[in-house]
């Protein structure tokens, strides 16, 4: 029993701890708070009761008016809906009587009387149907029944054809998709509202035949085909896509001053779209204005008035309270100001008597060494901020101080912080002198020189890495200023190469053309002493340039631009790089791309052996004919001199023509320097076609070619061009006969025109063929080097024209032809810019184009 006594006592002392914590933390807190803070807190509850009151007043009442917007709101919806559907049905009854007609005229079971009689049944029947029209598959009207309520305007006229508009473009979609569209047209300024119409299309075994052009009345499609209780209930209005009324009266907004952010405007109003139509067709209802419900009790009214009042004398008699509390704010404000500026100075300061005892400190002084100025205040040497290793030397100038021997720049400490950390710290100090001008002791102040000691040997060390870094480029670096011999700087590779003197700065300037110009007449944005930009610094850019230095035996890559010097002095920076083996390795480039480009015109004129040996064939074989004819008609006596003349005239013309074909390969194939000079387009391109055709009439192929007339010149290699066009051209022949088209789809096509290609003028090069064109997966690598499409290829042909029109500043591209979704051929064009100096109306005068078709 007394153990469960004593459990209860211990039970309940625990209880009563429990409850006497918060009020112990409860008042500790009142009492720390300023008399000014208790009263301000004293007149904030009773205002804060009232306004928590109002706010469970407004929130019941917001609750209260939501749920009523919502019922309003809710039953406004369904009716809506129900009265949709009803429109909806109508609209489909109509269309389904519709198709059936569209169906009986596709089987030419009805005619001109039948259609009449039917069209005009189903207008006086259903009073919403305005117009029946019959179109056929031309868009001309051949029969048109229209009610005596629609407008002249309205009207379709037989025989007349749709104009461009919502009407045609509902017309060809529905003969596309052979299905029934509804369109609504938009209403037009100072014009009746438009109909809607309704195309349904006129088929047999799918292929269409016209379509009926059903034209409804929104406004009776609303009075006939909406519910008379919803009508009754709500203001039904139908509006387009745009929100025009096409029927109905709209209601005008009302705003009341009980309606919270006209909330009941937008309960009160709902819209859906009329299906099938679609949003182009609308219907909106707008309920009528009902009872105020809540907002009108008048109990509302009174508990908030009277709310609005007690807050408001609670408001009074707080001012009045603050008014009371100026003069005592005022003193507090007075203290505090002076405080803040003694704890505001960043510099430590302590003060000392005679005997070295600390009588002061300040915030800043507290802040550096960690300690409260509870434990420095009273301390005599040796203080605690003092490091344990340098309590004899602290002593020392300690005793200096306090007989007066003051170092005016001060003097660097040690100064050990209370978590044992140490900074470096400058004191100064200076005698203390009190009002009556009696000596009572030393003043001090110390600032941490931790982060300026820190960025000085930072400096150091990164001006030490500077050094280092660039004494160990591979370029030489050289600073020089202008107008003297004087080098400012120069690296190790600069004394290698040429010493310590100005000498090879000034050379590198000098032959890579940078030397500022002096003693030339002053131009606008020049100094015209100096011969420099009179912008700044930052807007000159750096120049580079290539040269080679004889005494070194080696290219230089040689970058120069101004800057200021720290005294301020104006100089020339110069880094040189050695580009020996780059440019070694661009000429031994440029030696492969020679040869690849002679390569591929042997390979070319290899894999066109056989077609110019057989185009070879005919010449001789001609000749041989016109000579054993001779020598039989000698033998015989028979051969006249007219005869004579003929065949050998006959047999010098086939030896020519041998001999141009043997001349143009031999041209071709011949191995020569790149020589780019000015080359006439035409005769380029006549001397390409006489070496493509003969592949091309192996293979069957047509070359047709359409080149513009009075071709400006062109600064090219006239011989890497026209292998570019044999190359283009072959394998367009090759393309058609590996497509195996028919001997009226095997086509290639060469047009020559002018052509701007980034606001530069040019000529375009373009062969177009009728083959099987390329792949997407082929496209993406096409130009790519060893990439062929073909088992025998070596995949250098197509990346060798790219090569060699992007070396003339050209660009090519290629690209399918289509047909719809199926591919008919290829294209490949290639862009090359006029010769500088060129005349350019050129392109604006050439006339009919020339056009050579090769069978």
């Amino acid at each position: 029993m007394q153990t469960s006594n004593q459990e209860l006592e211990k039970k309940d002392a625990k209880s009563a701890q429990s409850i006497a914590a918060p009020v112990r933390w409860w008042r500790s807190w009142w009492r720390s708070l300023s008399p000014t803070r208790q009263d301000r807190y004293a007149a904030l509850a009773p205002l804060a009761s009232v306004l928590m009151f109002m706010a469970a007043i407004i929130a019941s009442f917001w609750y209260l008016r939501t749920e009523e917007v919502d019922r309003e709101h809710e039953a406004l919806r369904r009716d809506v809906e129900y009265a949709q559907q009803r429109v909806r049905l109508r609209l489909l009854e109509r269309q389904e009587q519709l198709m059936r007609m569209a169906r009986d005229i596709g089987t030419r079971d009805v005619r001109k009387a039948d259609f009449d009689g039917r069209s005009e049944a189903l207008i006086s029947q259903f009073p919403e149907l305005q117009s029946i029209t019959w179109i056929n598959d031309k868009r001309q009207i051949l029969h048109s029944q229209s009610a005596p309520t629609v407008s002249t305007d309205q009207l379709r006229v037989v025989g007349e054809t749709l104009h461009p508009g919502q009407t045609l473009q509902a017309y060809e979609q529905a003969r596309e998709m052979l299905q029934p569209i509804y369109v609504q047209e938009k209403v037009q300024p100072n014009e009746l509202p438009p109909l809607l119409q309704l195309h349904v299309p006129i088929s047999n075994n799918s292929r269409y035949q016209g379509e009926l052009l059903a034209e409804f009345s929104v406004d009776s499609l609303l009075r006939y085909g909406t519910p008379t209780e919803v009508l009754a209930r709500y203001a039904i209005t139908m509006l387009d896509g745009d929100r025009h009324v096409l029927a109905g009266t709209p209601l005008s907004p009302r705003k009341t001053p009980t309606e919270l952010l006209h909330w009941r405007a937008l309960a009160n109003e709902y819209e859906v779209p009329v299906s099938p139509v679609g949003n182009s067709l609308m219907m909106r209802a707008q309920a009528y204005q009902t009872s105020l419900g809540v907002v009108g009790s008048g109990l509302f009214w009174l508990v908030g008035t009277l709310s609005t009042m007690t807050a408001w004398l609670l408001l009074a008699t707080w001012r009045h309270t603050r008014r009371r509390q100026r003069a005592q704010e005022a003193l507090v404000a007075e203290t505090n100001f002076r405080r803040a500026m003694e704890n505001s100075v960043l510099t430590g300061m302590r003060a000392l008597d005679l005997q070295g005892r600390i009588t002061y400190v300040n915030a800043a002084f507290c802040q550096m060494t960690g300690w409260t100025e509870k434990d420095l205040v009273g301390q005599v040497p040796p203080y605690s901020y003092w490091p344990d290793n340098d309590y004899d030397n602290l002593h020392s100038q300690l005793r200096e101080e306090l007989s007066g021997k003051t170092i005016v720049g001060g003097f660097q400490v040690r100064v050990k912080r209370k978590n044992g950390s140490l900074f470096d710290a400058r004191l100064y100090v200076s005698p203390l002198i009190d009002a009556h001008g009696q000596h009572t002791g030393w003043m001090s102040s110390m600032t941490d020189i931790t982060e300026p000691n820190r960025i000085r040997e930072q400096l150091s060390a990164s001006y030490e890495r500077f050094t280092i870094v660039l004494e160990a480029l591979d370029a030489s670096v050289s600073v020089a200023p202008l107008g003297s011999a004087e080098l400012l700087f120069a690296n190790k590779l600069y004394r290698q190469w040429f010493g310590s003197h100005t000498e090879g700065h000034l050379q590198l300037v000098a032959q890579a053309g940078k030397l500022p110009l002096r003693q030339q007449p002053a131009a606008e944005n020049e100094d015209g002493l100096m011969g420099l930009p009179t912008g700044t610094l930052t807007e000159t850019r750096s120049e580079n340039a290539e040269i080679f230095v004889p005494s070194l035996g080696k290219w230089l890559e040689v970058r120069s631009r101004y800057l200021s010097w720290v005294d301020g002095r104006l100089a020339q920076m110069v880094i040189a790089t050695d580009i020996t083996q780059r440019r070694n390795a661009e000429d031994q480039a440029a030696q492969q791309a020679e040869k690849a480009q002679t390569a591929s015109r042997l390979i070319t004129m290899g894999e066109m052996a056989s077609s110019v040996a057989h185009e070879l064939n005919q010449p001789l074989t001609a000749i041989s004919n016109y000579s054993s004819g001779m020598l039989t008609r000698l033998e015989n006596g028979t051969l006249t001199p007219d005869q004579m003349r003929f065949a050998l005239e006959k047999t010098s013309h086939q030896a020519q023509r041998a001999g141009q074909i043997i001349q143009r390969i031999r041209s071709f194939v011949k191995k020569s320097e790149p020589n780019r000079m000015l080359a006439d387009v035409s005769q380029m391109i006549s001397e390409a076609l006489e070496l493509a055709g003969i592949e091309l009439r192996r293979r069957n192929v047509q070359l047709t070619s359409h080149i513009a007339e009075r071709m400006p010149p062109l600064m090219v290699d006239a011989i890497l061009i026209e292998q570019v066009l044999i190359n283009l051209m072959k394998n367009s022949a090759e393309s058609i006969d590996m497509s195996d088209r028919p001997l009226g789809q095997r086509n290639v096509e060469l047009r020559v025109r002018p052509q701007l290609f980034e606001n530069h003028q040019g000529v375009e090069f373009t062969v177009e063929d009728t083959g099987k064109g390329l792949p997407p997966e082929v496209l993406e690598h096409l130009f790519e080097a060893f990439f062929s499409t073909k088992s025998e290829g070596m995949g250098i042909g197509l990346n060798l024209c790219r090569s060699i029109v992007e070396s003339h500043h050209g660009r090519m591209r290629a690209e399918n032809l289509y047909n719809g979704s199926e591919v008919t051929g290829c294209r490949f064009s290639f862009w090359l810019p006029l010769a500088t100096g060129v005349e350019t109306t050129t392109l604006t005068t050439t006339s009919e184009p020339i056009k050579r078709t090769i069978a």
